[in-house]
């Protein structure tokens, strides 16, 4: 089975636990992911500079190992992405700020890639937000 998975809520929250989780579990079982997608919140994930406290777990730290190990396509939204400052090299040199923060595996994307991946996949699963 063909897994796309969205993920609504940042890396501190319980839900961004239970997503890597599920995901980690679908490839265990076999299955596919056809994409991960950051939306809303989920797009601190993806940020290069999220810092966990030192008595909890690194979840931001555990998506991007888990995406390089299994090569998977992780699409993070690019409206909620700039929303939020988190930027790749492009997008910092076009808006002329300081700072980039979303290195590789992250890949900044429109919202068709979360229908895309849909329409890819069997099941579309999604985690957090309202």
């Amino acid at each position: 089975m063909k897994f796309a998975i969205a993920v609504f809520s940042p890396a501190h929250a319980p839900s961004s636990r239970r997503a890597l989780r599920f995901a980690e579990a679908v490839l265990a079982d076999g299955h596919e992911i056809a994409r991960l997608f950051f939306y809303q919140d989920g797009v601190h994930s993806a940020s290069a500079n999220i810092v966990a406290p030192q008595d909890e777990v690194d979840v931001a730290a555990q998506w991007r190992a888990f995406i390089e190990a299994q090569q998977l396509d992780a699409v993070v939204c690019i409206a909620a992405a700039l929303r939020r400052g988190v930027l790749d090299q492009a997008e910092a040199t076009r808006y002329q700020r300081p700072a980039v923060n979303l290195p590789q595996p992250w890949e900044l994307s429109g919202l068709g890639q979360l229908h895309e991946a849909a329409q890819l996949a069997d099941r579309l699963v999604c985690f957090g937000g309202d």
